[in-house]
């Protein structure tokens, strides 16, 4: 079998994988290029970008923005296949997180954690042909933000990503959603997902790929969703455990010693549930221990710094730096079967190799 291409816009992948867009720290350059080199998309999450930076405190929006310019820059260098950055619409500064991905000449913006119903207007100011592809995690959702699209700037996305609730980090769904999660199924939220984009597909008479993501493991997973109508699908948890993940080893090693019984959901300090694996810094917080938060920028629009038991920004990247008494490590749901670091070029393979089996 030839695994199909997936297509977004004027763009072409070879593979039909997104890897997912994982801050703080988790996925930059190295990652994203050797996705990327593969035939796949190659994605740099913006959030939590310039945690490194020398003025962050100081300057924090030219501090991100200047970080984010010298990923795309870092990344573009090493390959010519598709990039794309994953921005979060909650972020304080997402609108010039977008602005620098398009003036960098980043392939594709995805933008979750939130609806993105402004983001095709930096993009008609500059005249960009970039690609904008929003995460939902509802058919009614999508139609929210396509009708929006559609009333204030006569367009539609070029592709849409489904993120079901087994996915890692903060999640789209309530506490109450998620403990009814068989109503979620992702096979049920892709389907639902097709159907709310075919009359704006009839409308602008252009596809618009579905792309599943949330709890994809194997390429028998990926065949599952493409034969029920999805494009192709988003997967994050899996490259973790690869060489050229920018996270330090002892993130990694948390993958391959996690059981099942590990991965749990947290309230994240942001106000949304999160999956993550249980350690002694979650069992302190979740309990009541409180670390005090000094915050001079405000990275995340629904963070309340003053009621806040942490800082989630230095919490993630502490464990990105393998500090992982003073921070946690969130994951996907299948993250416990994780049992060895390989290069991306073998997991591509590998997953490859499971889609002409499984056709």
């Amino acid at each position: 079998m030839d695994v199909p291409e997936l297509k977004i816009g004027k763009l072409t992948a070879n593979i039909p994988i997104i890897q997912g867009g994982m801050g703080v720290g988790i996925s930059l350059s190295e990652l994203a290029s050797a996705v990327a080199n593969e035939g796949a998309i190659g994605v740099i999450a913006s959030i939590g970008v310039g945690m490194n930076e020398p003025d962050l405190n100081t300057n924090f929006v030219e501090a991100c923005s200047r970080a984010l310019r010298m990923e795309i820059r870092r990344t573009k260098a090493m390959t010519k296949g598709i990039i794309g950055v994953n921005i979060m619409v909650a972020a304080s500064n997402y609108d010039d997180l977008v602005r620098v991905s398009i003036e960098e000449g980043a392939d594709i913006i995805i933008a979750g954690a939130g609806l993105p119903l402004n983001l095709p207007k930096a993009k008609q100011e500059l005249g960009s042909d970039i690609c904008i592809v929003p995460i939902v995690s509802s058919g009614r959702a999508f139609q929210l933000l396509c009708k929006t699209w559609d009333k204030r700037f006569k367009c539609a996305p070029d592709a849409v990503v489904v993120e079901g609730p087994l996915a890692g980090g903060h999640l789209g769904f309530s506490k109450e959603e998620l403990a009814r999660i068989d109503e979620y199924r992702l096979e049920k939220l892709v389907l639902d997902v097709i159907e709310a984009v075919k009359p704006f597909e009839e409308k602008y008479r252009r596809k618009i790929p579905v792309i599943a993501a949330g709890g994809v493991y194997t390429g028998a997973d990926i065949v599952k969703f493409i034969k029920i109508g999805a494009a192709g699908v988003q997967m994050g948890t899996r490259f973790v455990a690869t060489n050229e993940c920018n996270a330090d080893d002892k993130f990694k090693q948390a993958y391959i010693n996690a059981k099942k019984e590990d991965i749990i959901l947290i309230d994240s300090p942001v106000g949304l549930p999160g999956r993550a694996i249980n350690n002694k810094f979650i069992e302190e917080t979740q309990g009541g221990k409180k670390t005090p938060v000094k915050c001079p920028y405000h990275c995340i629009k629904t963070c309340k710094p003053e009621e806040s038991p942490y800082c989630i920004a230095f919490a993630l990247l502490n464990a990105a730096k393998g500090k992982l008494k003073n921070g946690f490590v969130f994951c996907g749901s299948n993250a416990f079967r994780i049992d060895k670091i390989i290069s991306v070029k073998e997991l591509i393979k590998e997953l490859t190799e499971g889609m002409a089996a499984a056709w």
